[in-house]
């Protein structure tokens, strides 16, 4: 039986960018593209006749540049996959996260000054077509009520929450998170909601070229009670921030005397990733061993899965994002299906729960654990984490 055909509209003012785009997406035997479009206005009017099953729009274009045509297309068709084209540049990484924050569902960079045409094509082709793919089949059900659902039932095979039957014998002393497409959105909703003396530090994988991450903490940090960094080498992993892993590099954390501290590397990409949840939870595990509440947000593939077990085989637990309100249910959901996650949350629950969570025996502080000297949000708190017993 041969897979449905999604029907994908191409918005770019471009001449040259919409033929190339429109090339590459017909070659795909399970893709149409049903119509294309020079800007934002012509593409809204387009909508209800082409009816398309996705949208890929450019940003910068006249008339109705990409961000307000998004606007405008959220309007009527809430959960359309609509996939940017961006670049890879400070103003682009800029209007990208504009763009998420608008109500995209994923980006595609096309980096400045490509060596040649088939280098474009390829480029373009290996983002974008499986994004598609994956958007398009996903169940894109975002769970907007104020009032908290009931929680979701753990599916079959997966470990009963280790904190559910009574306290732990010791408290956690790291909250480490992996995430990708819908990711940057699901950051700002969970990491926004945690409260400013959360007990431990948090150090976050988010996948992201260069540039993007480092903007995205400056965006998140200036809206969260948590100080939020772009991860540097030698940072210290402390409580009271949040450290975001760079783009192109792995981070992974080692201890330094009676600290931990960030170590970033170029080694290999895994899962065609870099950085890669799974080396950040490898890492993580290594140092806190069963200290680590471990959460994986939505995203494409299967980056986190692997990572996961390790920290649950060392005693540490695993949340994942639930398939409703995740944009892609892949990672979170290559975490359940294996029988690896602790609990099963909708994403407006997921703060909550990981702060009754890590307050638990919290009554003293961890081995190896200090007060901080301030209790600013900015005042670079010195209580640096114990790493596990």
């Amino acid at each position: 039986m041969s897979k449905p055909t999604i029907r994908v509209l191409v918005v770019d003012d471009s001449v040259v960018i919409r033929r190339l785009v429109s090339e590459i997406l017909a070659a795909h035997a399970n893709i149409e593209v049903v119509g294309t479009a020079q800007n934002g206005k012509v593409a809204l009017a387009k909508m209800a006749e082409l009816k398309p099953d996705a949208v890929t729009l450019d940003i910068e274009m006249p008339v109705m540049d990409g961000i307000s045509c998004l606007r405008e297309l959220r309007k009527t068709y809430p959960r359309m996959p609509v996939v940017i084209f961006s670049t890879l540049t400070e103003r682009g990484a800029a209007a990208t996260l504009d763009a998420l924050a608008a109500g995209a569902s994923d980006y595609v960079t096309k980096p400045s000054n490509v060596g040649s045409i088939t280098e474009s094509r390829q480029n373009i082709s290996e983002q974008l077509i499986p994004k598609l793919i994956a958007l398009t089949g996903a169940r894109r059900l975002v769970v907007r009520s104020a009032a908290l659902p009931a929680p979701m039932p753990v599916p079959a095979g997966v470990r009963p929450a280790t904190g559910a039957g009574g306290r732990r014998a010791t408290p956690y002393s790291v909250l480490t998170i992996g995430s990708s497409t819908g990711g940057p959105d699901a950051l700002a909703v969970l990491l926004s909601a945690l409260p400013r003396d959360l007990p431990v530090p948090v150090v976050v994988v988010q996948h992201m070229p260069p540039l993007f991450t480092r903007m995205l903490a400056q965006r998140l940090d200036g809206n969260c009670p948590l100080r939020i960094t772009e991860a540097a080498e030698g940072d210290v992993v402390e409580r009271g921030r949040v450290l975001i892993a760079p783009g192109g590099r792995h981070l992974e954390v080692r201890t330094k005397g009676a600290t931990v501290v960030v170590h970033l590397t170029d080694a290999p990409p895994e899962n065609f990733c870099r950085p890669a949840v799974d080396v950040l939870f490898r890492s993580i595990s290594a140092v806190y061993r069963n200290r680590v509440l471990g959460v994986v947000l939505t995203g494409m593939g299967r980056d986190g899965a692997q990572g996961a077990t390790v920290i649950r085989n060392a005693g540490g637990e695993i949340f994942a994002q639930d398939e409703a309100s995740s944009v892609v249910w892949g990672m979170p959901g290559a975490v359940v299906t294996a029988g690896q996650a602790d609990r099963v949350l909708p994403l407006n629950q997921m703060a909550g729960q990981i702060t009754a969570t890590l307050m638990k025996n919290q009554g003293s502080p961890a081995p190896g654990t200090r007060e901080p000297t301030s209790t600013g949000r900015h005042s670079n708190p010195a209580m640096p984490t114990g790493v596990g017993a």
